[in-house]
């Protein structure tokens, strides 16, 4: 176990069992077969061709495309094919600075294959011993990672909504740290990764955000997502992601950003170079 084994769990897919999901003439996102097989029910919007899954040419823009595309992932839903529903739509695009093509259900991104993004906020506290982290420990109830330990707050980053505006409305649904408050958050870049799932592909872009908070302040969990917050020394943390597997699999990838940052981890490691070239590396073109 390693911070680069950490890095490359978040970059491991093979191309050659996903179909190219098509809108127009561009790919937006990599599907696999079994997946497309439930998606051609629906031969007027689902169409496979030439090892291919296409959306129906016919539909030409955003609103027909969503309003189209939005009934058969309910249905999946309710067949449980798709086994979970979030009710909050994701914009399918490239960049998030784009226009984008059309809206999905969240919980239907990965089966698509398309680009997610979402908001990352580290919680740190400087204290006369060093730097610490805010860590929450996910609900135990939750349908994934649940028990395993996240970012004090993170969220995914849906349609419609700023990045700052979606930092402070996740701050205080997940931690009741107030707009005052949160509104101090700096952003930090961002990282993107595509790897397998059990759902079928997760290429997302992790928008960063470091947040300093009063050595008096304790986050509390108000939407039920969050068992506990731990405040936890950088160099605890350190040692749990290189020695176990107790972070959420994508909250590494900003934690080990954040170790970088804060000189906890520096060019002597011997796997420096590897983890930096693989942890920064470019957003995967379709």
């Amino acid at each position: 176990m390693s911070y680069l084994e950490r890095v490359q769990a978040c970059h491991q897919f093979d191309r050659s069992e996903y179909l190219d999901f098509v809108i127009g003439d561009e790919i937006m996102g990599l599907t696999r077969p079994q997946f497309a097989q439930q998606l051609i029910r629906w031969e007027n919007v689902f169409q496979l061709k030439n090892n291919q899954l296409f959306l129906n040419p016919d539909l030409i823009n955003f609103e027909q495309r969503t309003q189209a595309v939005a009934p058969i992932m309910e249905q999946l839903y309710q067949e449980g094919v798709i086994p979970a529903w979030v009710n909050e739509p994701y914009a399918v695009s490239h960049h998030f600075d784009e226009q984008p093509r059309m809206a999905v259900e969240r919980a239907a991104a990965s089966y698509l294959g398309v680009r997610g993004y979402g908001i990352h906020i580290n919680g740190l506290v400087q204290k006369s011993d060093g730097i610490y982290n805010w860590v929450a420990v996910r609900a135990r109830d939750r349908a994934f990672w649940p028990g395993q330990f996240d970012q004090m707050v993170a969220g995914g980053q849906g349609i419609g909504i700023g990045l700052m505006e979606n930092v402070i409305k996740e701050s205080k649904e997940e931690a009741n740290i107030d707009e005052d408050i949160a509104s101090q958050a700096k952003p930090r870049g961002s990282l993107s990764y595509c790897s397998n799932s059990s759902r079928g592909i997760s290429m997302s872009t992790l928008f960063n955000y470091d947040l300093w908070l009063p050595e008096d302040f304790t986050p509390v969990n108000t939407d039920g997502e969050v068992d506990e917050f731990i405040l936890m020394p950088l160099a605890e943390m350190a040692e749990i992601i290189d020695n176990s597997e107790k972070f959420k699999s994508n909250c590494n990838l900003v934690n080990i950003d954040l170790l970088i940052r804060a000189g906890v981890i520096t060019e002597s490691h011997p796997d420096f170079k590897a983890i930096t070239e693989l942890l920064y590396s470019p957003a995967i073109k379709l």
